[in-house]
Order: structure tokens, then sequence, then C-alpha cells
């Protein structure tokens, strides 16, 4: 019964989490790359540092955490695109290195998507708030496909952010590995 079961034996219950851990990975391996990404064109998520951060004259940093998922249907395009701004509290010292501010956010609907190679080209309308307030603003993003380091830039309501991931993927259209 498992009721009367004891851990005595230590080398039993490290191969068995050992065999676990091997399967769930083997597993979770064979799901992703023989899953089907259906009709993905992009999708993504991670945080970004925005250069130059607010710019001159006080070059705050600037965070971001950003989402997007573009996929094609039936006669069109697909996804949302969600960015979260952040900025600390105050420019030096004591909490300059917090980013508990909230700048901007920027939450919308994708309705093209067009890919060029490794970069894809989301555009949209938004609902904004913080910098460039507003509802159906257009937005353009553009992400090119990696991990950190890849680099992504959104413009909308006449601002330009050019980013750089630092955590999360970008992955565009079907991958075949």
């Amino acid at each position: 019964m498992l009721m009367n079961f004891h851990l005595s034996n230590r080398w039993t219950l490290h191969a068995i989490a050992a065999l676990l851990v091997i399967n769930g990975g083997s597993v979770g391996s064979w799901a992703e790359s023989h899953s089907p990404l259906g009709n993905s064109i992009a999708r993504g998520a991670g945080k970004t540092i925005i250069e130059g951060g607010t710019g001159a004259p006080g070059f705050v940093p600037v965070v971001t955490t950003v989402a997007f998922h573009a996929e094609s249907t039936d006669g069109g395009v697909t996804g949302a695109f969600e960015c979260l701004a952040l900025a600390p509290p105050v420019a030096s010292g004591t909490g300059s290195g917090t980013f508990t501010v909230k700048v901007m956010y920027v939450t919308g609907t994708v309705k093209t998507a067009v890919v060029n190679g490794d970069t894809v080209t989301l555009t949209g309308t938004a609902t904004i708030t913080g910098l460039g307030a507003g509802t159906n603003v257009p937005f353009t993003f553009e992400a090119r496909e990696g991990g950190p380091g890849s680099n992504a830039i959104l413009m909308t309501a006449g601002l330009k952010f050019n980013e750089t991931l630092l955590e999360g993927q970008f992955l565009i259209g079907k991958r075949k590995d």
C-alpha cells in the first residue's frame, strides 16, 4: 500500500525523481517540436529596456514588459499587443533602481502582420494611458526574432521607442526544429 511506503531508500527516490524530470523534459521537448503552431505568425513576451530611457536631459531608465501574438485567420490577421513601461520614482540615489512608476500602458489589437526574414511588423490600434494617451491610437511594433539582445521598435502617438530584449523570447513564423 502507498500509505505504508517509507522513504528509507533515498537512492530509489532520487532515481524516480530523475526519471520524472528526464521524462517530463523529453515529453515537453517533443510536444513543443511536434505540436503545430497553427496559424501563428509571431508571438513573444519579455522584459525590455528602452534606449536612452526618458531622453535628454535626464536620461532616466525605462523598462517595459511586452507581450504580443498574431495569427492568420480566414481572410485576415488577429492578435493582441501589450506593453507596460515603468520608470524609477527618482532619477538618482535611493529608489532610482526600482521601476515602480507607470509611464505608459499600451493595450491593443493587432490588425496586420508582415514577416520579412527574421522580423515581424505588427500594426493595429490601442488604448494608451500615460504618454501618448488615447483610444483607437494607431501603433506599429517591429520585433526581431530571438532571445535577450533582440531588438524591437514601438511607434505610436508620434513617439518612437527603440527597445532591447533583456529577458524572454520573440518567435517569428512557423518553426521547424
